[in-house]
């Protein structure tokens, strides 16, 4: 059962890591525009893309969605930690 820990473990660290990336990207001109950019947004983009439909930009230019995002993203992984844990131990 520790491997599935772990794995579950680094696929959650690398996907913060891919959202962290991105969101920095947004900081650089045409960062995004790159083929970097392009898959990371292919990757990340179907998970923000609900929580900029219900969270819209503060004075229409800060986009708090990705920290909301990474937020929940954590919150999921904490629970799924303790479903697994309570469900095989």
């Amino acid at each position: 059962m520790g491997t599935v820990f772990a794995v579950l473990n680094i696929l959650y660290q690398i996907y913060t890591y891919m959202l962290i990336i991105y969101i920095l990207l947004s900081w650089l001109p045409s960062a995004r525009e790159s083929s970097f950019g392009q898959l990371l947004g292919k990757l990340v983009e179907p998970y923000l893309a609900p929580f900029r439909r219900f969270i819209p930009p503060i004075g229409g230019v800060l986009d708090i969605s990705p920290i909301v995002a990474l937020f929940v993203l954590n919150l999921a992984f904490s629970g799924l930690q303790y479903l697994l844990i309570s469900l095989f131990y």
